[in-house]
C-alpha cells in the first residue's frame, strides 16, 4: 500500500526554497515570504501563472501586528492576483497543517500546483510577548503569567520521564542523556548554512549548568531549548514534474495526522500518545516500518520532545529512548540518523516556518543536493512536526523517483 494505491495518483514536491533561520533584522515577514516562494516556483520550473492555490502556515499569536497574512505571497508576481491563498495555524505545527493542506487540495483535483509556505518573524516583538503568544498553545496556562514559558511544561514531561522510567538510563541520569541530544544536534547544525547557530558546544557543555548554560526549567537547560527564531520556507507540490526543474521531484509516499486531548489531565505526559498515532497513519499509508526509513527530521523544540519521539516513532519500546543515544543509532553515521539539520535546536525554530523548512531538508536529503548534510544513499525519509505538548502531530514520509 502507498499513497498512491490508495489515492490513485503521486504528489510530489517539485521545488523549494529556503532563508536563513535567525535574528534577521533587515527582512520583514512579508520579505521572507516572498524570497522563498520566488525560490520555490523557479526551482520546480514553473512560473507564478501556473500556481493554482497557496497555503500560509503561521502561528503569530500576537508575535506580529499583521495578524492577516494569507496575501502576502501574491507580492512576488501580478501572475498571483485571484489565486486562492488560505492561512492555517495549528501551534508550532502550522507549517505541517498548510503542507497537508495543500496536498489534499491536489488530491482532490482541485488544484494542479500547489505553493506552500511556513513563515515566522518572532524577533521584532519582546520576551514577554513571545512568551505569552507560545503559551496560548497551552490550555492550563493560556493568558496566565510564567516564568519559565513553554520551557516549564517540558520541564514537568521531563519531570514525569524521569520519575517514570530514570532507572532505564544504563548508568546516565536523564540530564546527561539530553545533554547528548543538545550536542548531537549543534554539531549537525554546523554543516546547515540555514541554521540560526553555528556552534558545536560539545557534550560536557551541554551537560553542564554553568554561567553561561544556565537551568531555564529543570531539568531543562538553555542547551536543551530550541532558540526564538525568524524565517521562512516554501515548497511547490505538484501532480507531475515541469520541464526546467532544479532538481529530481519527491515523492510524498504516505501522511498522517492525529491530535491529542488538550487539557493534560487528560493525556499521559510521558506517551505523546497522538503522536504515535501520526507515526502509525504515515508509515501505514506508505507501506512501511521504522526500519524502512533512512533518516527523519523531528520536533525537537526541546531536547526531551527528541527522546519521547524515539519512543513514539517506534525506533525503541517506551522508556528505552535513551538506548538510541547511548548506542549511537541517531548520530549521522547510525542507523536512523536523526535531525541532520540540527534540528530546531540549533537551526532555529521560527514556529509556523518549521513544518515546512523539514520537508524542505528532507527533500535536499533526498536529491542529493544537501551539500554538507548529506547523507549517502538516502532514498526515504521522515518529517515530524507538532504543535502543543504532542497535541497536533504531523508526519509525512518522503522518498526518491
Amino acid at each position: 500500500m502507498s499513497l498512491k494505491d490508495q489515492f490513485g495518483k503521486d504528489v510530489l514536491l517539485t521545488g523549494w526554497g529556503h532563508s536563513r533561520f535567525g535574528k534577521l533584522t533587515d527582512e520583514t515577514l512579508e520579505s521572507l515570504i516572498v524570497q522563498v516562494s520566488a525560490e520555490a516556483i523557479r526551482n520546480s520550473g514553473l512560473e507564478p501563472r501556473d500556481i493554482d492555490e497557496i497555503y500560509l502556515g503561521q502561528f503569530n499569536s500576537g508575535m506580529q501586528p499583521l495578524g492577516f497574512t494569507s496575501s502576502l505571497a501574491l507580492q512576488l508576481s501580478e501572475d498571483l492576483a485571484n489565486v486562492p491563498a488560505t492561512r492555517t495555524e495549528n501551534a508550532c505545527a502550522s507549517g505541517s497543517a498548510a503542507f497537508q493542506q495543500g496536498v489534499k487540495s491536489v488530491l482532490a483535483g482541485a488544484a494542479r500546483n500547489v505553493l506552500v509556505i511556513g513563515a515566522e518573524k518572532m524577533t521584532d516583538a519582546g520576551a514577554d510577548v513571545v512568551g505569552a503568544a507560545l503559551l496560548g498553545a497551552s490550555y492550563e496556562m493560556a493568558g496566565k503569567a510564567s516564568t519559565t514559558g513553554f520551557t516549564g511544561l517540558f520541564a514537568e514531561v521531563a519531570k514525569h520521564y524521569e520519575k517514570r522510567y530514570g532507572a532505564g538510563f544504563a548508568g546516565a541520569g536523564l540530564g546527561d542523556i539530553l545533554g547528548s541530544i543538545a550536542a548531537k544536534n549543534h554539531h549537525n547544525g554546523m554543516d546547515n548554512p540555514y541554521a540560526q547557530m553555528h556552534r558545536d558546544f560539545g557534550e560536557e557543555f551541554c551537560r553542564t549548568v554553568s554561567e553561561k548554560n544556565p537551568m531555564v526549567a529543570e531539568p531543562l537547560r538553555r542547551t536543551d531549548c530550541s532558540p526564538v527564531s525568524d524565517g521562512a520556507a516554501a515548497v511547490v507540490l505538484s501532480l507531475g514534474p515541469a520541464s526546467g526543474a532544479a532538481t529530481e521531484p519527491v515523492r510524498l509516499a504516505g501522511f498522517g495526522q492525529a491530535n491529542d486531548f488538550f487539557p493534560a489531565e487528560r493525556r499521559d505526559p510521558t506517551e505523546f500518545a497522538a503522536t504515535r498515532v501520526s507515526w502509525e497513519r504515515a508509515l501505514g499509508m506508505a507501506g512501511l516500518g521504522i526500519d524502512g526509513l533512512d533518516f527523519a527530521e523531528v520536533h525537537d523544540c526541546f531536547t526531551i520532545a527528541e527522546l519521547i519521539m524515539y519512543e513514539a516513532m517506534g525506533l525503541t519500546p517506551r522508556g528505552e529512548g535513551s538506548r538510541a543515544v547511548q548506542e549511537g543509532w541517531v548520530y549521522k553515521d547510525g542507523k536512523l540518523p536523526i535531525n541532520v539539520s540540527g534540528g530546531l535546536k540549533a537551526k532555529g525554530h521560527p514556529v509556523g516556518a518549521t513544518g515546512v523548512s523539514q520537508h524542505v531538508i528532507a527533500a535536499m536529503q533526498l536529491t542529493g543536493t544537501a551539500g554538507a548534510m548529506q547523507l549517502p544513499n538516502a532514498r526515504r525519509g521522515a518529517v515530524q512536526n507538532m504543535g502543543g505538548v504532542g497535541i497536533a502531530n504531523y508526519v509525512s514520509i518522503l522518498e526518491s523517483v
